[in-house]
């Protein structure tokens, strides 16, 4: 685990900014692929529109905020927010190649965006709500910046119980850590399993939701349960 410590944000942004080069290539090889189709899920509940201002938050290196632009076009805008700088230059360049997009990237704190007040139609977080330092306070800050009826996708690994559970570490341990110690940097992968140790479950990320605000929350399972999608609307 070395110096990444669940919910420090120095730590957690420093990891971010050493494994933004290989993190896309990394996404493929270790979801198979599948964090595509669990992102077009996220997109299916936000609906986006043209014309509307879209967020997204702890974009990485923003394949995310990039689907969402081509959806909001004519007249509308997405803004990726991240902590770290890294994520953002390899977003920048990706969008560059495709100028016409209404993309733009900004590096800032989810916890504490300065984004006015009930300025945005719709956001979407994708495996940053675990990594904040308060989930639960990241939420709070989402429900402020959303209009009112606006909708949030929040995706994240889950946490399940049982056998899925078992499954889940197993995946953690023998797949993730061995594959990211391939490109030598075993240690930011095997902070994954302790930072799920500290994550809401998803019955927990709802009642946090509906105590931030959001009028409506539902915690969705994904891939047998190993991942969730919250559906929020505010």
């Amino acid at each position: 685990m070395g110096s990444f410590r669940p919910g420090d944000p120095a730590a957690v942004q420093e990891l971010f900014e050493q494994i933004a080069p290989r993190y896309d290539q990394l996404n493929d090889w270790l979801s198979f692929g599948l964090h595509r189709l669990w992102k077009r899920q996220a997109v299916a509940w936000l609906q986006p529109r043209p014309g509307q201002q879209l967020l997204d938050l702890c974009c990485g290196t923003g394949d995310l905020a990039l689907v969402l632009a081509s959806r909001v076009r004519p007249g509308g805008a997405v803004l990726g927010l991240d902590a770290a700088a890294a994520p953002l230059a390899v977003a920048a360049r990706r969008a560059a190649l495709q100028p016409w997009l209404p993309v733009r990237w900004q590096q800032g704190d989810a916890l504490a965006t300065g984004l006015a007040r009930g300025s945005w139609d719709g956001a979407a977080i994708a495996y940053g709500l675990r990594n904040l330092a308060d989930p639960g306070a990241g939420l709070v800050e989402l429900r402020r910046v959303l209009r009112d009826g606006g909708r949030a996708a929040v995706l994240d690994f889950n946490r399940p119980s049982g056998g899925v559970a078992a499954f889940q570490r197993f995946y953690l341990r023998r797949l993730v850590v061995p594959t990211a110690e391939r490109f030598g940097i075993p240690e930011h992968y095997a902070y994954l399993e302790e930072s799920l140790q500290r994550f809401p479950t998803g019955a927990q990320q709802q009642a946090l939701a509906l105590e931030a605000g959001f009028r409506a929350a539902r915690h969705r399972p994904l891939a047998g349960g190993l991942m969730g999608l919250l559906e929020l609307v505010a």
